[in-house]
């Protein structure tokens, strides 16, 4: 465990009146290269012929002897086996994916299976660039704590080879004291298994009405398929299709996109003996192709008591952006969906804890350079947000945005905000949001909260400091924020005190 000491906000700017505000916390999170996962590997298949190199490689292994495939084997075993959980059953599962490349009539051992298998798995350094933008929310276990003790789990972005993103998770305790402990993660880090999901047929109608689909194969499906249905009943659907149907060219493209967004919604699974710092978030769908980046997530309490803890996301295709859902009610499984409506945007969307008013309430950019409020009446679709905080001061020009989702106290909903001024300089503020219309803002911070501190200032992307959440314990408002978008620091402000400065103005 990492123990943090205070010490005093260090600010680059004067006349920033927060500053007296913000402690800094003696304590930094740096990108680990040693964190691994074990993926897939299939060479070639890469422009510009395109070509799989699978078979050759198939090839050339059956032809070893059954010496060197025990020798080879036992070297693999001994240089990467301690590396990874269960590395052997990775080793069956890539076997598995290519098999089809093994002739009918030969006979594979076990061991000639495996040494197939370690040949299409390659170690990826999930934060080999850097480790940067968390969110923080109460942990699901508060056991076996002292008494004004916290325990907290962080959600971070992790960035390795080719800026591909991925989320990954650490745990804590924030103690009564302000004092902040870190656990060491586990040396191991796995991307879980994707599983049989139920799709939503409303969700459906969203999707196909967002590419300006409604032909007939929409149609029928929307009239005959349930309200929650498996891969099996649509399939069973689409083969009830009339013959002529099938032959129209529209049919095909319809299909097409009915397939991508199933694709786009899945359940994912991790061992319930592996501590939670091994889940890697790893990209697994069309939309999530080159990375699932800057997790907001919140706790969130739903009308009937039950509590989900939610989190918001950017899909990153290698071309495109959007925002996308994850829930989980103990951060062993994950529903990932896709998000529909005007207010989504591509990126930014952070969810309020609970309803308001009987509707689902979420921060909002969709401009992109401002924030707005949204409104939902199932949390998925999202119709056109209205503008709620507008880029005005000097150190915000450029832009704002949200850092995480509102914090509720007393006096409104408490919501850090980010801006973006000269030099692509990036500072944290703060508004307060009125707690039963937070289409309101009764509170604005003048001065940004906090800025990047001299050693803060360079990295991958100099001058930056980004939260994606911060946490609220007893008075102390926790702010894990990202530096340089390179690694991750913590800062506590009195709530009190915050409050007292945003209601003065």
């Amino acid at each position: 465990m990492t123990t943090a000491e205070s010490v005093p906000a260090q600010s680059p700017a004067r006349g920033l009146e927060a500053d007296e505000l913000v402690t800094r916390r003696r304590l930094r999170l740096n990108r680990d290269p040693s964190r691994v996962i074990a993926k897939l590997f299939l060479p070639g298949g890469q422009p510009p012929d395109m070509n799989s190199r699978a078979g050759g490689v198939v090839r050339r292994v059956l032809t070893l002897s059954d010496v060197e495939v025990e020798a080879s084997y036992t070297q693999i075993l001994e240089q990467f086996g301690s590396r990874h959980r269960d590395l052997q059953e990775t080793f069956a599962e890539n076997y598995r994916t290519i098999e089809h490349r093994v002739g009918h009539d030969k006979d594979v051992s076990e061991q000639r299976r495996l040494l197939i298998g370690a040949h299409f798995t390659h170690e990826y350094a999930i934060e080999g660039a850097a480790l940067t933008n968390p969110s923080m929310v109460p942990h699901p276990d508060q056991s076996g704590l002292r008494p004004g003790e916290l325990r907290f789990l962080m959600s971070a972005r992790a960035i390795g080879e080719g800026h591909l993103s991925c989320v990954e998770f650490r745990t804590g305790v924030i103690g009564s004291g302000g004092e902040l402990r870190v656990d060491q993660p586990s040396p191991h880090a796995s991307i879980g298994s994707v599983r049989a999901t139920r799709y939503e047929r409303s969700l459906l109608a969203a999707a196909m009405a967002g590419h300006g689909e409604d032909d007939e194969v929409v149609a029928y499906l929307l009239r005959h398929l349930p309200e929650h249905f498996t891969d099996a009943e649509l399939e069973a659907r689409l083969g009830e299709l009339h013959p002529q149907l099938l032959v129209q060219e529209n049919t095909y493209r319809t299909v097409s996109r009915i397939h991508w967004f199933l694709a786009c919604q899945y359940r994912l699974e991790f061992s319930a003996d592996a501590d939670v710092s091994e889940h890697v978030l790893w990209p697994q769908s069309p939309t999530e192709r080159r990375g699932v980046e800057d997790a907001r997530f919140v706790r969130c309490v739903d009308p009937d008591g039950s509590v989900m803890y939610r989190g918001t996301y950017t899909a990153y295709s290698g071309s495109d952006s959007a925002t996308q859902l994850m829930e989980t009610p103990d951060f062993q499984t994950f529903q990932m969906s896709q998000l529909f409506g005007p207010a989504v945007g591509s990126k930014g969307l952070a969810l309020f804890p609970r309803q308001v008013e009987g509707r689902h309430v979420a921060l909002s950019r969709w401009d992109p350079e401002s924030n707005a409020i949204a409104t939902s009446q199932d949390g998925r679709i999202w119709q056109r947000a209205g503008s709620l905080d507008a880029p005005l001061r000097q150190w915000e020009l450029t832009q704002v945005g949200n850092c995480g989702s509102p914090i509720e106290t007393e006096a409104g909903w408490l919501a850090l905000t980010h801006g973006v001024g000269p030099m692509r300089t990036y500072a944290l503020g703060a508004i307060l949001l009125d707690l039963k219309d937070p289409t309101q803002v009764v509170g604005t911070l003048r001065d940004p909260l906090l800025i990047a501190a001299p050693d803060e200032r360079d990295g991958y992307v100099p001058n930056v400091v980004y939260s994606c959440g911060a946490l609220k314990h007893e008075d102390l408002l926790v702010i894990p924020y990202g530096f340089g978008d390179m690694g991750i620091e913590f800062a506590t402000v009195s709530v009190s005190g915050l409050l007292e400065r945003l209601e003065g103005h």
